[in-house]
Formats: C-alpha cells, sequence, structure tokens
C-alpha cells in the first residue's frame, strides 16, 4: 500500500460521540468508520487485520479436521420456530424483515438451527460422523444499547463451528480439541497471556459452558479467579455449589472484569432433537446426534486487542494480525529513492508513506496507526549507508546497513 494513492486519511480527533478507546483509535487511524451506533465498515488496513485474524483460526480449525462453509444470514422462519427462538419473546434480539411478496425472513443472530437443519441432508448413518463446520459471518443482534466502539455492535463478525457426533464420549473429546484450539489461537494474536478458559452458566442444558475471557479493565463481565488462575468463574456461577463441584471451597478469589472473546458449549440435542437430526448407529437403530458449538467473536476480538496494547500515541498491533509488518518513510530525495527500493517487492508487507508530508506528520501517523516495526531511510542515514529501525511497542530504534536491511527485513 502506498498512502499517496489510498483514500485514507488520519484524524487528529476522534468523534464526539465514539467514546471507547477501541472505537476511537480505529476510526483516528483509518481503520474503520462508524456508519451508526454498533454498524462499523471495515476499511482496508481494519480488513487486512480482520483477514488476519481469521487466518490464524482458520490455520488452528483446519488443523483439527473442521471444514470451512458459508451459510445465508437471510433466515427461514421454520427451524427457529421448532426450536421456539424465532419468537421474540424467547429471542428478544432478532432484527426481522418482509418480503415483498409477504412473509417474514430473520437475520442471523446465530446459525444453529439452520447448520442442524442442513446436516439433515448429510447426516444419515453413524459412518457420517463425527463431522465439524464452521463459518466467519456477519451476525446482527438488535442490542438494545450498542457500545463501547467494535466491543458490542448490533452487526459484527463472528466464526461459529459446528459439531455433530455419535456419543457423549466423542462430543467431550472434540471439546478438549477445541479447548486446545482456542488455546492456542489466542496465543498466536497476542492475547494468550490475558486469557483464560472461564466456568459460565451451561443453560438449561448443561451445568457449565465454557467462555474466553480476557481480562480487560473495560471488560462488561464481572470474572473471579483464584491466586494462580487455575480456575476463573463468570460471576453468574460463582456460588458455594460450584465452588464445592470444583473443590474450590477453600480458595482465595480476586474480581475482575473481562471481555468475552470466545465460548463453547456442550449443546447434545438441544437443537438435534426438536429438529430431528438423526442417524442410524451400527445396530441399524435410529439415534438422535449429539451436537456441540464455538464461537469466536472476531471484530470483537480486534476491539480487545487494541484495547489491551493501545498506548497514549495510538495503535499498538502484535505482529500476527498487524495489517502490515512495516512502515516505511523515505526523508530527502536520496532517501526517497533508497526507499522505494526497498518497497519493490514487498509491496505485501510495507506500508509505504510516500506522501508529500513533513516527516514528523509521517512519524505521528505511523504511531498511530501501531505498525510493528518503522524504517526510515533520510539522507542522514544514508551518509552512513543505514537505516533506522523503531520498534513501536518498545520505542526503542537502532540502525541497521543497507546490505542488512534488504537481506534480512
Amino acid at each position: 500500500m502506498r498512502l499517496s494513492k489510498s483514500f485514507l486519511k488520519t484524524l487528529r480527533e476522534a468523534p464526539k460521540d465514539e467514546t471507547a478507546v477501541n472505537g476511537a483509535l480505529l476510526i483516528r487511524a483509518g481503520y474503520i468508520h462508524k456508519e451508526m451506533a454498533g454498524v462499523y465498515d471495515f476499511l482496508p488496513l481494519g480488513l487486512r487485520v480482520v483477514e488476519n485474524i481469521k487466518n490464524i483460526i482458520r490455520d488452528e480449525l483446519n488443523k483439527i479436521g473442521c471444514e470451512e462453509i458459508l451459510m445465508a444470514t437471510l433466515q427461514n422462519p421454520e427451524p427457529w420456530e421448532k426450536t421456539g427462538r424465532f419468537s421474540d419473546q424467547e429471542v428478544d434480539i432478532w432484527f426481522k424483515t418482509e418480503l415483498a411478496s409477504g412473509g417474514i425472513l430473520g437475520l442471523a443472530p446465530t446459525h444453529e438451527e439452520p447448520v442442524t437443519n442442513l446436516m439433515k441432508s448429510y447426516i444419515s448413518s453413524y459412518k457420517d460422523l463425527p463431522l465439524y463446520v464452521y463459518q466467519f459471518q456477519n451476525k446482527f443482534r438488535n442490542e438494545l444499547r450498542a457500545k463501547s466502539g467494535i466491543l458490542r455492535g448490533r452487526e459484527f463478525l463472528m466464526k461459529d463451528l459446528y459439531s455433530f457426533h455419535t456419543s457423549q464420549e466423542d462430543l467431550d473429546r472434540f471439546y478438549h480439541e477445541v479447548e486446545l484450539a482456542y488455546g492456542r489461537i489466542f496465543e498466536r494474536m497476542g492475547v494468550g497471556d490475558s486469557t483464560y478458559e472461564t466456568f459460565a452458566s451451561g443453560g438449561i442444558f448443561s451445568k457449565y459452558s465454557h467462555e474466553f475471557q480476557t481480562f480487560l479493565p473495560v471488560g462488561e463481565d464481572t470474572i473471579y479467579y483464584n491466586q494462580d488462575k487455575s480456575i476463573v468463574l463468570n460471576k453468574e456461577v460463582y456460588n458455594p455449589e460450584v465452588l464445592n463441584d470444583l473443590n474450590a471451597t477453600d480458595e482465595k478469589f480476586e474480581e475482575t472484569t473481562g471481555a468475552e472473546v470466545g465460548n463453547i458449549f456442550k449443546l447434545k440435542f438441544k437443537y438435534t432433537e426438536p429438529l430431528e437430526l438423526k442417524y442410524i448407529d451400527e445396530s441399524n437403530q435410529q439415534k438422535t446426534v449429539y451436537m456441540g458449538c464455538y464461537g469466536i467473536g472476531v471484530s470483537r476480538l480486534m476491539g480487545v486487542i487494541v484495547e489491551k496494547f493501545a498506548d497514549e500515541k495510538g495503535l499498538v498491533w502484535p505482529e500476527t494480525v498487524a495489517p502490515f509488518k512495516y512502515y516505511l518513510i523515505g526523508i530527502g530525495e536520496n532517501g526517497i529513492s533508497e526507499a522505494e527500493k526497498f518497497y519493490t517487492g514487498r509491496e505485501d508487507t510495507v506500508l509505504f508513506d510516500d506522501r508529500d508530508k513533513r516527516p514528523g506528520e509521517k512519524f505521528a501517523d505511523s504511531e498511530l496507526m501501531g505498525i510493528p516495526l518503522r524504517v526510515v531511510v533520510s539522507d542522514k542515514t544514508l551518509a552512513d549507508n543505514e537505516a533506522e529501525i523503531t520498534d513501536r511497542k518498545t520505542g526503542k530504534s537502532w540502525r541497521v546497513s543497507l546490505d542488512e536491511l534488504f537481506e534480512k527485513f
């Protein structure tokens, strides 16, 4: 990307109606555009971050045998009515739309019903199981009060994974595989050291589910944790009965706040039974399929990363999710010429600030945008046949020879 050819512009101040740090910084740095409360457009830089997050998730899920699909956003009410979840009294966050020819469709807030209905065409025998499918898709939820930037939106990007099994034992096995995969995903994104698997309510069909909570001051959930963080609980299940179940009655717990970035759920027959998803087992008996679901809020996770790493100067991206690895600046006639050489052939990893701006403005934008490494080639550094590298996270700068710059970076 050449900034001189891009429509992107940075802002010195955030819009007055955007109070969340993640929303304000992402707007100022040119990553997102706010359409309305809870609805954002992802601009070229923001889209690259989203795609990097998706690719990490995709890589880890594919390793455990999952297959990627893409389902429709518009929803036929029929399967939802069979589970009782198309009712506004049961699910109060639906967006619904009327067809010109009559009838009502929904905009999917999640996909348990349609994916279960879909699998009726593909699962008939125990030989078809287990089966794991996932997608990346925009979800729609009519939140009463959309707030916190991209941490809580009315339209947001989610990864939802669904698994189908012949037995509780096989569901348990895969559930654990997803637990481990999620740990690797959050580690690769730089939030593994502050993201914990958390006991949460299992609703009406299991005692517990598990959330993945990133400890953050702006988190909306109240979280309790013991000294070594081996036991972490959402406030909704923090009670004597649960502590007794976990053999944790003698533990001392601290309170903090967390932002939920993922959840995993053993659904068992919650959706497969009313939607009649069945298979024939080895004894030629008809059985109901076991099911699990596993979510990660992709756009929400992007906001969490911003909240965790940003400083007073702007964004600070971990290299694995950053839109580019290098922010390149050329200063002076010879510096610009040499910077052009470095950019050529490295277009996918280098953001080239070739605008007709003062160096100070370029430095400020490099800090605001949060690209991991700034590379400056100037007439001054060229006098020593060198370039200057600055690490955005630490602020440390060092010189490298031009040969090293071209060979190692």
